[in-house]
């Protein structure tokens, strides 16, 4: 592939202007300050890039010593896939447990101060929220993560969240476009197939996404998935049909339309990240998220020379890239210009941990007495979805400890896991501690186990409830944020 030395032209501009790389680190690389001034407007964090609020501001506020209305988006949709508190936990339940309460009050009020925490640290884009309906119990990558099974639910929820995250000045990014929620496999890994009639789609999927465009959300994420109801070749990323046919000129969305990361397996294992993004350029999509490991000068300049040559050679009108271009500047200039009185709020607002509690469904309580004495808590392990990470710590134990001290914890996994769990518990009281009993044939034998064995053990689903209740007390959070491990924690010992 040719090099275009020059980073001032504008066809150059305008091909770097429609990326949104990641980088690693917490301080910005010269690399990438150097872009930012031959005209890429947006830079992606990750948890890899945060190791405190303070830290977060400087880095931001170096960015912008060199663009100063650069776009910094995030993927922080709280609960299980946090980048703020990538390594404590999120103090914000996700959207299933918002969705178990059903206030749409309380969603607009955590959305928004979700929202002042990122503004106050600099970021002013967040890929979020999710908006899928959660209609096939056996999804791998979105479970938690949607408010919901009910495109009812989940539309009044994404409405409000869409308010409440712009009412503090971050942008909106409401995902994943068509609706990825009736899937079996993971995006990151292969590319999910929806076969279902579009008046299905339309009843359901759709639903959510016309909320959030009522509700004014300044830019859409699209999903990696086949829908061949609406265009049997092309993943919707990549699909003509599904983002300008559909989103633009059906639902009439006029905001800001991004990929979710081109890295993933469902795009660039058949097309290539290069080839991938002028398709998806072409098809409609105004900004390529490039996230995963692809973090380096190289990969931007791969992407904006492929833009380029496809302009050149005519594969890519070279308006539909100016349009791009110019839709990623209008939102840059939406958020500098957002009212500073929309970016205040109150600092140490508890308002995530409010919701958790109030998110939290107790099974047997009338019977249940307190914990009194450190019990064993026995993490019953998934494998963890790359969207929500290994190293963000889940579950109940380090609640427990603090109310209990002397509490103990294992993980487990596994065809043995309930048999180790109970050697490793002793005669102590086991706490189980599951995610997705339903999806894990392993974890549901497992506890299994553990309740022949020991009738007195207690539950606490932090994944989809959507096994029967069992144990001696059952507990269902909705989502392993720290909040919801805290709210249980409390339950479990009556404070």
């Amino acid at each position: 592939m040719t090099t275009f030395a020059s980073g001032t032209d504008t066809l150059t501009r305008d091909a770097l202007t429609v990326l949104q790389p990641g980088f690693p680190g917490t301080t910005a690389p010269d690399w990438l300050l150097r872009r930012l001034g031959e005209g890429l407007a947006s830079v992606g964090l990750f948890g890899r890039n945060i190791a405190s609020p303070e830290q977060l501001a400087a880095l931001t506020a170096q960015l912008r010593t060199e663009r100063d209305d650069v776009l910094v988006a995030i993927d922080e949709e709280g609960g299980d896939v946090t980048r703020l508190e990538v390594r404590t936990g999120s103090s914000f339940p996700g959207n299933h447990a918002l969705g178990a309460v059903d206030d749409v009050e309380l969603t607009r009020q955590v959305a928004h101060e979700l929202g002042r925490r990122l503004a106050e640290c600099g970021v002013n884009l967040n890929w979020a929220p999710s908006a899928d309906v959660n209609s096939n119990p056996a999804n791998p990558v979105i479970g938690v993560r949607s408010f919901g099974a009910d495109p009812g639910l989940v539309a009044r929820h994404t409405a409000a969240y869409v308010a409440g995250l712009q009412s503090a000045g971050v942008a909106a990014c409401t995902k994943h476009f068509p609706g990825h929620g009736d899937t079996a496999v993971d995006s990151h890994h292969a590319l999910p197939r929806i076969d279902v009639p579009a008046e299905a789609l339309a009843d359901r999927e759709l639903i959510p996404f016309h909320a959030a465009i009522g509700a004014g959300s300044r830019a859409i994420m699209s999903a990696h998935i086949l829908v061949p109801a609406l265009d049997p070749t092309h993943p919707a990323t990549l699909s003509r049909r599904v983002l300008t046919t559909l989103l633009r000129e059906e639902l009439g969305y006029d905001g800001l339309i991004v990929t979710d990361g081109i890295e993933m397996q469902a795009v660039a294992a058949t097309y290539g990240i290069e080839r991938g993004s002028v398709l998806a350029i072409a098809a409609g999509a105004d900004a390529i998220c490039v996230g995963g490991g692809l973090a380096d000068d190289e990969t931007v300049r791969r992407l904006r020379d492929a833009l380029v040559t496809a302009v050149r050679t005519g594969e890519l009108p070279e308006e539909r890239l100016v349009d791009a271009a110019e839709r990623v500047r209008a939102l840059a200039r939406w958020t500098a210009s957002a009212p500073a009185e929309t970016k205040t709020g109150h600092a140490g607002s508890d308002i995530g941990l409010v919701a958790a509690r109030r998110a939290l469904r107790v099974t047997g309580a009338d019977t249940f007495t307190p914990l009194t004495a450190a019990p064993y808590v026995a993490a019953l392990t998934p494998v963890a979805n790359i969207a929500v990470g290994s190293e963000t710590p889940w579950g109940v134990a380090a609640e427990l400890a603090r109310l209990l001290p002397g509490t103990e914890t294992g993980s487990f996994s596994g065809t043995d896991a309930g048999q180790a769990a109970l050697a490793a518990a002793g005669e102590r009281r086991i706490v189980a501690v599951l995610r997705d009993e339903h999806r894990h044939p392993w974890m549901a034998a497992a506890l299994d186990t553990l309740l022949a064995a020991r009738p007195d053990t207690v539950v606490v689903e932090m994944g989809v409830p959507q096994a029967p209740p069992r144990g001696a007390l059952h507990l269902a959070t909705h989502g392993a944020a720290r909040v919801c491990g805290r709210a249980a924690a409390e339950t479990l010992t009556g404070r």
